[in-house]
């Protein structure tokens, strides 16, 4: 059965797309194509994209989402990025770069690490994660252990939401499905420090999010975060970030059509940074917690035969502490070495009213340094290499080599060959389904890149892509390691490989008209069976336009073909999207966003739903 859908879509609402190494600005009063970008997730340091070998997608501004987008839904329009979601906003999301999904995906929100230690796979759920208040996203792609360390197969995505212009602004929004939003953001600046906040509320009533049944599934949340940055000498710099979010959410389960899922997030990171006179320090502390409670009915299964349980509740806990320095040195002209250690720990307990208490902890210690080094004019090379001592799995170590080559005006190369890991989760080893005799997966990727730029008016580029995973844990339903009867995490046999080409392009046809597009084809497979809900051809093609000096619009279309999920084919489907924004006066802009305009009939999960066509006026001011 199919169902009715939202277009998962990046509304862009006044420039192109912005790719690795260019970006289309977010007004046409600005430039719109920007050589100097500076990347922050791409090396231990930030660099020019111009610089760097890695393949980053960097959004900046309006290019993140309208207030109540999902962060998901935007990010699943960049090349090699997709998406799936069982139901409406905050129903369990995952994403995928190049095909591997979230528990292969390190995720920061200003420099916290956010991904969830009591999950059954250490990721992070972008359900609940909207738009409003987001100022910046970097995705960098490959396996990046060699800079972050577990869970960086795939790749890392960093989200920032204090790098906006100072200043106050204010946004509500209503529309489709009883969706109410509303935000405040604030960032003062001094010549010695700044202040930042973002606080926001969202409301749905939502739809029903299996296609079985038609009970609407709500949900409601409320974010905050934060950051202070304070000079306190002319060499030393002290500052704090934190992030707030609750949610609560209605969904549908197997046993019954009305199960709820409530979920709270704490997270707080304090650092110094101290500027020598040859190297830079920086020392931080940073601490995540994330709890999730579920109620449902369900089954008892601790004795047999099962006993029913009505209104069962199941509570999961997860913290993380970690300890960070980080130093950075120019040897020469053309040198830069960048060092750091890291330790992290992690714990989490799982209490449930049908099965049996779980609870396990682990610690890790680590170095790494890469070396940037310019041995001519337009050749940037990078070397990362990564130590781990695991407190379960003992050593690894990760390596990284990059290089970016201007061969020619206009004419960029790039390379990078990655190494990477991932330690089993503490739920695929200590919960009731855990093996503590697993072991960690590895992976190897390389990334060949060609980009061709035409002035300040656009950019063709293409990237193919090769990943491998060794040792790849999933559940083994024959598997007797464990004490459950359903089976057990197990080591899978054979290597998944996730291969493909990413192309993408922009272009300016004038001052107020623009045009972006990009096209990814994945294979991903596992001992010859393709990996579930990956479009194998995903394309996406937009344009905006500035109508009149106050009066803009955007329209952009994205074709999916090709997912499979289990033994099911899921349709093909094409999705429209468009926007309008009009500016009342400098300071105050109401827009109309209408999501999946032709009312498309499509699924990412097999029989789940999603919204069909839907419609979102909003009003933003600055003051």
């Amino acid at each position: 059965m199919r169902a009715k859908h939202s277009l998962r879509i990046t509304l862009l609402t006044t420039a192109a797309l912005t790719l690795p190494l260019a970006a289309f600005a977010q007004s046409f009063e600005d430039t719109p194509y920007q050589l100097d970008e500076i990347i922050v997730s791409g090396s231990l340091t930030p660099v020019p994209a111009s610089k760097t070998g890695a393949t980053v997608e960097k959004l900046d501004g309006e290019e993140t989402g309208g207030a109540t987008q999902s962060v998901s839904d935007v990010l699943a329009t960049l090349p090699g990025v997709s998406m799936s979601r069982n139901g409406g906003p905050g129903t369990s999301t995952s994403l995928r770069i190049r095909g591997l999904s979230s528990d292969y995906i390190g995720v920061r929100i200003n420099g916290i690490d956010v991904t969830d230690a009591s999950s059954s796979k250490i990721g992070y759920d972008f359900g609940g994660l909207l738009s409003y208040g987001v100022t910046g996203i970097e995705v960098l792609k490959g396996s990046q252990s060699a800079l972050y360390g577990s869970e960086a197969i795939a790749g890392v995505v960093s989200i920032d939401t204090l790098s906006g212009e100072p200043g106050l602004s204010a946004t509500v929004e209503a529309g489709s499905y009883g969706t109410y939003s509303a935000g405040v953001s604030h960032k003062i600046e001094s010549d010695t420090g700044s202040l930042a906040f973002t606080l926001s509320h969202f409301k749905t009533d939502g739809f029903s999010s299996q296609a079985s049944n038609s009970e609407d599934d709500g949900f409601e949340e409320t974010a905050l975060t934060f950051g202070l940055e304070q000079d306190v000498s002319d060499n030393v710099t002290v500052g704090l970030t934190g992030l707030y979010r609750t949610s609560d959410l209605d969904y549908d389960t197997s046993t019954d059509t009305y199960a709820t899922a409530s979920r709270e997030e704490k997270g707080l990171r304090g650092y110094v940074r101290i500027n020598g006179d040859i190297v830079t320090h920086e020392f931080s502390a940073s601490l995540f917690e994330a709890d999730r409670t579920y109620i449902a009915d369900s089954y008892d299964y601790t004795s047999y035969p099962y006993a029913f349980v009505e209104d069962a509740k199941s509570d999961f806990t997860s913290r993380r502490t970690e300890l960070s320095y980080l130093g950075s040195a120019d040897l020469s002209a053309i040198t830069t070495l960048t060092f750091g250690a890291d330790y992290v720990e992690e714990e989490y307990t799982n209490t449930s009213d049908t099965s049996a208490a779980a609870k396990g902890n682990d610690h890790n210690a680590s170095v790494k340094a890469e070396l940037l080094f310019e041995p001519t004019a337009g050749l940037n090379l990078s070397a990362a290499l990564r130590y781990d001592d695991h407190s379960d799995f003992g050593d690894h170590i990760s390596g990284r080599l990059a290089a970016a080559w201007e061969f020619a005006p206009e004419w960029t190369a790039r390379a990078v060959l990655g190494t990477g890991f991932r330690a089993p989760s503490l739920y695929e080893r200590y919960s009731p389904y855990g093996d503590p005799d697993l072991k960690e997966e590895t992976s190897q990727s390389v990334e060949l890149g060609l980009e061709r730029r035409f002035g300040e008016q656009g950019f063709v580029k293409g990237t193919l892509f090769y990943t491998e995973i060794e040792d790849r844990i999933g559940f083994d339903y024959s598997s007797t390691a464990c004490s459950s009867s359903f089976g057990c995490y197990n080591q899978v046999d054979g290597t998944t490989v996730s291969k493909g080409v990413e192309l993408s392009a922009g272009y300016a046809l004038s001052d107020t008209v623009s045009l972006y597009g990009n096209y990814t084809y994945t294979d991903a497979k596992t001992e010859g069976d393709r990996d579930v809900r990956i479009p194998r051809h995903d394309l996406v093609l937009g344009a905006n336009a500035e109508l009149s000096a106050r009066f803009a619009g955007s329209l952009e279309v994205q074709h999916v073909a090709d997912v499979i999920d289990s033994s099911v084919k899921l349709d093909d489907y094409t999705l429209v999207n468009a926007s309008l924004s009009y500016d009342l006066t400098d300071k105050t802009q109401l827009y109309l966003r209408v999501e999946n305009l032709t009312d498309e009939d499509y699924e990412t999960i097999s029989g789940y739903n999603t919204p069909g066509r839907s419609a979102y006026l909003g009003l933003k001011a600055s003051f």
